[in-house]
């Protein structure tokens, strides 16, 4: 059975795919990262869709590599007769999108057998197939998709699949293409494998050159910020926070979510990491997505988004998928879009604030919608919210919701002190950042364990409070900041990384079962380790947590320190997100320790 790490990742800046250790592509949504899978046998079987090239009778690859500074993948098979090179990518597309993969004769004379099943609709439509100018055409509903390949090999129809088999030698080449367009439409212009090929090496090359970061482990760097840019839906500059749906947070487990829409709490963190890394060009779009899906009623504010803005994303199972590992149910839409998060209202202040502050290119609408977003948090501050992780087990007062309430009304203040060309309620926004301040110092502190608790009055722990100083809610030397570090430790920490809540959550987020150590949130601890002058124990857990990455630099939501495995969708803008940040806060500036 494949492990969430046996999967590389490509893509097109509006979609990606999964290829597994074994050759097969098991995960594609076309023509958008929402869109219904084609290949969906990462979340069922073979007959949910899928399409392996690999060597006949090989089962997994001898090795696999990124090209460098690019999203194209090698992977290589030796076999007894001799060894080729699959090369996969999805080119930036002009209409319509392609999966082109390269077989390359590297020794040998090697046979090689591709099988596809097309599957629309998360794996439960079978299109029908027919062959027509050289190309294998699937058609159902509203979906069509063609297959070619350059130069001609033998194809055949069988076991509801299509099957190619061929024979490469020592630089001989065979490409397929497949296609997607509208079932209406007509055929697409053809793409050119081989040029598509050179055209997105060099593409990716010249994006990864703008790279400012020349700090160690900056392959890592560079390989998270290639996935943040596989991760942006580029027609709008909104990122997803994942390309998948339902893979498991404990295996076989309940814990299984859709993350192919864009979070607002990713928000400030993501900014920070394009900014800081040379992208101005993306965080401008990044910034431009976040206007545009906000706008309206600050009491409708959500804490996600569609790619474009979309506000409804109902969730549903799809049960004729048995999971990842039979972890069920595969859900599709997210029904957390209708929960209230407060710390949303200060992650759009904080990065619209991050922006003006960094000079990107001015909005006429941005200071209207900070006061706007002010105004409404003067009484609903004192709401019980879902908070940061999107519990389902009751509001409640969470620390962290009402720190970000505190940085919404501090980074307000700022602007109008710095900038006395603006208007705003400049005494009022103090006085409420100040009584904010106080009602969490008093209410979510615990003196007797010298620690911020998760919520008002509990004694659970939160891993978010790690970012109380990163905020600047209180100096990182507090011995309140260094008390809740060091109890997060004890009480959150598994094998030195860190889980984002009590272990027993239940009673929190409503659900059963337990969940593995949250990347990102092992990242926070380095970063306010780093900034309590513990430098170098920050360092050591930040080798550890490149160490955790798969085989060609990818991270998932989770990692199961006990099983050794990753969890959760893959691969995670978050996890990637903490670690460009991490790296820049520890080698991109100055010695904290």
């Amino acid at each position: 059975m494949h492990r969430i790490e046996d999967y590389a990742l490509i893509g097109d800046e509006q979609t990606a795919a999964l290829v597994g250790a074994d050759g097969s592509v098991d995960w594609l949504c076309l023509p958008r990262f929402d869109s219904g899978a084609c290949f969906a046998r990462l979340l069922g079987d073979e007959d949910n869709g899928h399409w392996r090239i690999a060597p006949l009778g090989a089962e997994r690859y001898t090795r696999r590599s990124y090209r460098r500074d690019t999203l194209v993948l090698d992977t290589e098979w030796e076999t007894d007769e001799g060894a080729v090179r699959v090369t996969d990518l999805m080119p930036q597309r002009d209409r319509a999108p392609d999966l082109v993969r390269v077989v390359e004769g590297v020794r040998g004379e090697v046979t090689v057998r591709s099988t596809l099943r097309l599957r629309f609709d998360y794996g439960s439509v079978v299109p029908w197939v027919r062959k027509t100018d050289g190309h294998r055409v699937a058609v159902a509903g509203p979906d069509s998709a063609w297959l070619r390949s350059v130069p001609e090999v033998p194809t055949w129809g069988e076991d509801r699949g299509t099957h190619s088999e061929f024979t490469v030698g020592p630089g001989e080449r065979v490409a397929f293409v497949l296609t997607w367009h509208p079932s209406h439409e007509p055929r697409p212009p053809l793409v050119d494998p081989y040029s598509s090929l050179r055209q997105s090496v060099a593409d990716w090359r010249a994006w990864t050159s703008r790279c400012r970061y020349t700090g160690p482990h900056r392959d890592a760097v560079v390989r998270s910020l290639i996935t943040l840019k596989a991760l942006t839906y580029s027609p709008t500059g909104g990122i997803v926070a994942a390309p998948t749906t339902s893979l498991p947070e404990e295996p076989g487990g309940v814990r299984n979510w859709d993350y192919r829409f864009c979070w607002l709490r990713d928000s400030t963190l993501t900014l920070n990491a394009l900014l800081a890394a040379g992208y101005q060009e993306e965080a401008e779009a990044w910034r431009n997505w976040l206007l545009r899906a906000v706008a309206g009623d600050p009491a409708d504010l959500q804490i996600m988004y569609g790619l474009a803005g979309e506000r409804r994303l109902p969730e549903s199972e799809l049960p004729w998928l048995s999971g990842f590992g039979g972890a069920t149910p595969v859900r599709v839409g997210n029904d957390a879009v209708n929960q209230l998060q407060l710390d949303v209202y200060g992650e759009v202040v904080d990065s619209l604030a991050l922006a003006r502050r960094s000079g990107l290119s001015p909005h006429p609408d941005v200071w209207a919608l900070q006061t706007v977003l002010l105004e409404f948090l003067r009484t609903a501050w004192r709401q019980p919210d879902e908070g940061l992780w999107e519990v389902r087990g009751g509001r409640r007062h969470f620390v962290h919701s009402k720190v970000m309430v505190w940085v919404a009304a501090d980074r307000a203040v700022r602007l109008l002190e710095e900038s006395p060309d603006l208007e705003g309620d400049v005494d009022g926004w103090r006085a409420l950042r100040d009584e904010v301040h106080r009602d969490v110092c008093e209410k979510g502190y615990d003196p007797e364990r010298n620690t911020f608790t998760q919520s008002y009055g509990s004694r659970e722990l939160d891993a978010a409070l790690l970012l109380i100083p990163r905020v600047g809610f209180l100096p990182p030397d507090d011995p309140r900041v260094l008390g809740t570090i060091d109890a997060i430790r004890a009480e959150l920490g598994q094998d030195g990384f860190v889980r984002r809540y009590t272990p027993d959550a239940a009673p929190v987020d409503g659900l059963p079962g337990e969940e593995g150590t949250f990347l990102v949130c092992s990242f926070w601890l380095a970063d306010a380790l780093h900034m309590a002058g513990r430098t170098d124990q920050a360092r050591e857990l930040f080798e550890r947590l490149l160490e955790l990455a798969n085989d060609v630099g990818l991270l998932a939501e989770e990692y199961d320190a006990v099983g050794g495995r990753l969890l959760g969708n893959f691969p995670q803008a978050f996890s990637h997100i903490g670690l460009v940040n991490t790296a820049l806060a520890l080698f991109g500036g100055e010695e904290a320790g």
